[in-house]
């Protein structure tokens, strides 16, 4: 059956860590934004040559709370307009493959990935999540609300970020081994509260490719668009620390273009309208997916 299907981007922040030679920074992927922004425009334009209709801002590390960790809390307005500015440069510089792209600004865990002990409170989170809203707001096209581990985080950033008037897509991140957030919270649960929000897509990302492959089911229940973008590790574990990735997570070996691709049209059988891929899921991996959905008649869309 033919469908729309937007095509997000993949992963970015290990796509830079891996064509860097700086393989430890110390602001994670924001050191990127000063020390190399050349290549984070490069790896934008070249996901949205790949295919992708939707590329994120490489905002993920530049929130007040990870920088205020380097004693770099001031520089976030810079790093976030450098992010943004990055983002629309690519697109511009595609051409005619970038006409029609939209640029998601990232919203991501502000205290720690895949960490729901570390989720601060309602307030806390809401007011930050706002500010960095605000500084993405004259750039983007909508927020994506991404990797968040609680009912409660996920509801904070929606709220922080819907005051700026732009669309809000939220990003829920998942156990490795079944459809429940990494809070244990069940999926079913996520969807009731996330459809009390003004949200126009409901997602599952950063998490087993099997994981979202479970959590489809759930997620069409909303009756948003709905989809997932998994990453290629091979367990998280329940005492990851932020901003040590490459030291504490291995890579799946059995994850390459031709077999995520096969996850992805899984999930578009099921029903689900947006695909893409998180970390460890490359350009290439965005191109085979690109090429199966063109072969089987999908229009591939930016929203």
């Amino acid at each position: 059956m033919q469908s729309e299907i937007i095509l997000l981007d993949g992963g970015t922040s290990l796509e830079l860590l891996r064509r860097s030679e700086n393989k430890t920074p110390k602001h994670w992927s924001a050191e990127y934004l000063l020390t190399e922004p050349d290549l984070v425009r490069q790896v934008h334009l070249d996901y949205i040559l790949a295919g992708a209709r939707v590329i994120t801002t490489n905002t993920y590390s530049a929130s007040f709370t990870r920088m205020a960790m380097v004693d770099a809390e001031a520089r976030v307005p810079e790093l976030q307009r450098i992010a943004c500015q990055l983002a629309c440069e690519a697109r511009e510089a595609a051409g005619e493959r970038g006409k029609g792209v939209r640029i998601a600004g990232c919203l991501p865990p502000l205290n720690g990935t895949y960490r729901p002990d570390r989720v601060r409170s309602f307030d806390v989170n809401r007011q930050e999540y706002e500010a960095l809203a605000s500084l993405q707001a004259p750039y983007v096209d909508f927020f994506l609300c991404e990797t968040l581990s609680t009912i409660e985080e996920a509801r904070a950033a929606v709220v922080g970020a819907s005051i700026l008037g732009l669309p809000v897509w939220v990003g829920l991140s998942l156990m490795d081994h079944g459809p429940w957030l990494r809070s244990a919270e069940p999926i079913s649960a996520a969807v009731r509260e996330m459809c009390k929000l003004p949200i126009s897509a409901l997602l599952v990302n950063c998490c087993p490719p099997e994981t979202i492959t479970s959590a489809i089911p759930e997620l069409l229940r909303s009756n948003l668009p709905v989809g997932g973008y998994a990453n290629g590790f091979v367990e998280i574990p329940k005492t990851f620390l932020p901003g040590k990735t490459r030291e504490q997570l291995m890579s799946r070996s059995d994850l390459n273009p031709h077999s995520y691709a096969d996850c992805v049209d899984g999930w578009v059988d099921m029903g689900a309208t947006i695909v893409g891929g998180c970390c460890e899921v490359g350009p290439a991996h965005i191109a085979e997916i690109y090429k199966r959905l063109e072969a089987r008649g999908h229009i591939i869309v930016s929203g």
